[in-house]
């Protein structure tokens, strides 16, 4: 139930956007921002305002020509700073230090031994196959669209996210979600999936990554109606933060990897308002 102290914790006090960094947010995301390159002209921009943007985007869906010219930098400035970092995989290195830090403050050990694996079609916007060919017919969803495929770890924190054609099946995605995965997670021991996954294609995908093994949570066949399955119901809950951002629920993007960014930055903006809050 939703209650004043709710009210109190989730409240987004003082002026901008509610999408906007509060100082508490900022403080901790302001060192993982990397300085200015040596050498070159000073960065000019505020740094703080043009992530605000780039949250404002992935919060309201707008179109980047929309993004409002009274409070951000100009849109081409933050394009840039949004599209650097995704190549320099600085978007990429923030989470894994978020996460890292978040499932401390949970009492977590930093490295997740048990994972939860599954994906989400998502439905393209009326703009063809994109740039990239990753669009495609979810014949099980009836969807047009990219799939997001996600590996979440106990309390739901994305591990690694994959964006692909929705053509391409569960058992066949995995592979991409599951190559070199021990790199990344050095302890990952058991990954929980549902019986889209029980597939040899699965099987040789998991064989590859040493003292890693595969349990399927199958529905009863004696259950009738809705039931919460065990572990199984994780990965959704994951699903559903993503969706409280317009950007993600439905796919706006050229190419896949802008997709799979901006579900990086929707991680990002929930370990930094959970940091926040602790």
């Amino acid at each position: 139930m939703w209650t004043e102290e709710h009210r109190r914790i989730y409240r987004r006090e003082g002026g901008g956007y509610p999408s906007d960094l509060r100082d508490a947010e900022w403080t901790r995301l302001e060192p993982l921002i990397p300085p200015a390159r040596p050498g070159g002209r000073p960065r000019k921009t505020d740094m703080r305002a043009a992530v605000n943007a780039i949250l404002y985007l992935l919060r309201t869906g707008c179109p980047w020509r929309y993004l409002p010219r009274e409070s951000f930098p100009p849109r081409s400035t933050v394009y840039n700073i949004f599209r650097k970092f995704q190549c320099d995989g600085v978007w990429e290195a923030i989470w894994a230090e978020l996460h890292m830090a978040l499932r401390g403050r949970m009492g977590r050990e930093a490295s997740p031994s048990a994972a939860v694996l599954d994906s989400q079609s998502v439905k393209s916007a009326e703009k063809g196959g994109g740039k990239d060919g990753e669009v495609g017919y979810d014949a099980g969803k009836k969807v047009k669209g990219r799939k997001i495929h996600a590996l979440v770890d106990c309390e739901g924190l994305p591990m690694r996210v994959v964006v692909h054609s929705a053509a391409i099946q569960d058992r066949d995605g995995a592979g991409f979600v599951l190559d070199k995965i021990r790199r990344r997670f050095a302890w990952l021991e058991l990954i929980w999936a549902d019986g889209g996954y029980n597939a040899w294609q699965v099987d040789a995908a998991v064989a590859k990554v040493p003292r890693l093994r595969l349990e399927i949570v199958k529905r009863s066949d004696s259950i009738k109606g809705f039931v919460v399955l065990p572990r199984r119901w994780v990965v959704e809950g994951t699903f559903s933060w993503f969706g409280r951002n317009r950007r993600l629920v439905k796919d706006f993007e050229n190419l896949a990897e802008t997709l799979a960014t901006f579900v990086t930055l929707a991680s990002i903006q929930l370990a930094l308002r959970r940091l926040a809050r602790a």
